[in-house]
């Protein structure tokens, strides 16, 4: 019997030396790089491509790179990422050394889809990633990006390194990978299928479900009704005065959704943050100014149409 307790007490001992052994190299290592590649890439040149990438980027870019001056992407502090993912700085992507210069179209590109950086790093799930976006779509926005627009213009100052958690190191190694480069062309559905073209707005350009999941690290970024709770709410965020923000429901479920919304109040809602008779939304939320009609419709047109997840958000602000 002693030599089984013996054992069994040897064993643990080894399992506890293993795991810290790992968390020690997990720990130092930090988020781990890959391969990184620079595919072929044509950037549109015609004023109506630049004039929609100019709208894509500033909700999907200048939301995080916008510095606190509001006059460049140069980067800054990201308060509303979650306090478990450590202290956390948007990247420089002003035309400087310090910024896109940087990267060729291709090494973007690349970031964009995969989310691995032009020097192989991983980019953890505070940057956003776009495997699902259209060629049109990207092409677009890389091409503003590449434009001579006043919040584009250098800042030869690079941004304060992020500090990530050990969870999310951890995460990086162990969950968090990077997205595969599609290996065929991304086309939008056409906006006559609006239902279709509503999803692709949701889970394909907006990233809208990354935020309205449960949980950041159970989001399935390549089959987006995969992510736990999708749509139903409750990612913890953080607003500019360090308070938690869960994000809100925003299934057709009549008492803790959007089932009782009319199409009028969910553009008020998305475009300008406002509800009748209600608080208006946490800043978190981004106000989605640039909005067609025709695309708030088949976003409100989508939302109607999924699983309804009956779920109430506590300690939020609106949507």
């Amino acid at each position: 019997m002693k030599k089984l307790v013996r054992i069994i007490g040897i064993s643990v001992a080894i399992i506890f030396l293993l795991l810290a052994v790992a968390a020690t190299y997990i720990q130092i290592t930090g988020i781990p790089s890959y391969e990184t590649q620079s595919p072929a890439i044509q950037l549109p040149t015609d004023s109506a491509s630049l004039a929609h990438g100019e709208a894509l980027a500033k909700i999907i870019c200048a939301s995080c790179h916008m510095n606190k001056a509001g006059d460049r992407l140069s980067g800054s502090q990201m308060t509303d990422a979650s306090e478990e993912f450590g202290t956390i700085y948007s990247a420089n992507i002003t035309h400087s050394k310090y910024g896109l210069d940087r990267y060729s179209d291709g090494e973007l590109l690349y970031l964009l889809r995969t989310g691995i950086k032009r020097d192989g790093q991983y980019s953890p799930p505070w940057m956003v990633k776009l495997p699902l976006m259209s060629d049109k779509d990207i092409t677009s926005i890389i091409a503003y990006l590449r434009s001579d627009d006043e919040i584009l213009k250098g800042v030869d100052k690079p941004a304060p390194p992020s500090e990530p958690s050990f969870l999310v190191k951890f995460l990086s190694h162990v969950a968090f990978k990077p997205l595969p480069y599609p290996e065929k062309p991304i086309l939008a559905p056409p906006v006559e299928n609006t239902e279709a073209y509503g999803r692709y707005l949701a889970v394909g350009r907006y990233d809208c479900f990354g935020c309205h999941s449960a949980d950041f690290k159970t989001v399935d970024p390549m089959v987006p009704e995969n992510s736990e709770g999708f749509f139903g709410g409750g990612n913890p965020l953080t607003n500019e005065s360090g308070e938690l923000v869960r994000s809100a429901n925003i299934t057709p479920d009549p008492e803790t959704g959007i089932g009782n919304w009319t199409e009028e109040e969910f553009a008020n809602a998305v475009r300008s943050g406002l509800r009748t008779g209600k608080p208006g939304l946490s800043t978190v939320m981004p106000r989605f100014t640039t909005l067609t009609d025709q695309e708030i419709h088949a976003l409100y047109t989508y939302l109607k149409s999924i699983p309804s997840i009956k779920k109430e958000i506590t300690r939020y602000a609106g949507m």
